[in-house]
């Protein structure tokens, strides 16, 4: 491993939103995909990972849902508490995995709803990560238009120098936890809270289909992608 990453390496996956977008009814990551949960498929990629010494699952404290599942009490699973937003479910895992692997440990912080991340681009993140840690991203390829408050475009924006973040993102675990600190307003991803911090994270090109499940058309998406995974790994045989 990077000798940058010296202490324990743990998973933290926030899971406690209702993904009110895809208008389920219920938290997205229960949806099924090929027979299985999106739940289930993140985190057996995730468990799949032998680097990773713990996955922590922050969860709402009144989901009925993932105490069903089998994966909930896999031996390397630990559930915590989620938060109302985003920061504080990561906070809050963040937390755990200090408290689990001392001052020296090290988070990857991946969205439940990206089922189909490949272990390769968690292996390339760890491996291309320095001391201020990293991120999954895409460079953009559209043409990106700033708009103005009426959305008339204002600008022709520079695209060879503006990403697409993706996660896992990869930071030690003290400063972010330090980061997610305080306001948490303006804080989308672990990266932005790293930025207002004063940090600088890298960014390391992951593949296209480590896509997000928001909307009903991701699904058909990611069952398209899937296949197309499986199918290399049977050809790789």
């Amino acid at each position: 491993m990077n000798p940058v990453i010296s202490g324990p390496l743990y998973a933290v996956v926030p899971a406690a939103g209702i993904g009110e977008r895809m208008g389920a009814g219920f938290p997205k990551q229960y949806l099924s995909l090929a027979g299985k949960t999106l739940a289930e498929h993140t985190l057996n990629r995730l468990l799949s990972f032998a680097p990773i010494d713990r996955v922590l699952v922050a969860v709402s404290a009144q989901d009925p849902w993932w105490p069903t599942l089998g994966v909930s009490s896999h031996p390397r699973i630990a559930t915590v508490t989620g938060g109302a937003a985003r920061a504080e479910s990561v906070r809050n895992g963040v937390s755990q995995a200090l408290a689990l692997g001392g001052e020296s440990a090290w988070v990857l912080v991946h969205d439940m709803a990206r089922p189909l991340v490949r272990l390769s681009d968690i292996q390339n993140l760890l491996d291309q990560t320095d001391r201020q840690g990293a991120i999954l991203a895409l460079p953009v390829v559209d043409t990106i238009k700033q708009a103005d408050d009426s959305n008339h475009i204002s600008a022709t924006l520079n695209r060879d120098c503006i990403w697409r973040a993706l996660t896992p993102q990869l930071f030690p675990a003290r400063p972010l936890l330090d980061a997610l600190q305080g306001d948490l307003t303006g804080i989308t991803d672990e990266a932005s809270a790293m930025e207002r911090a004063g940090c600088s994270p890298a960014l390391v090109a992951g593949h296209g289909d480590n896509i997000k499940i928001t909307v009903p058309e991701d699904l058909a998406l990611a069952r398209y992608y899937l296949g197309r995974q499986l199918g290399d790994e049977e050809n790789m045989l």
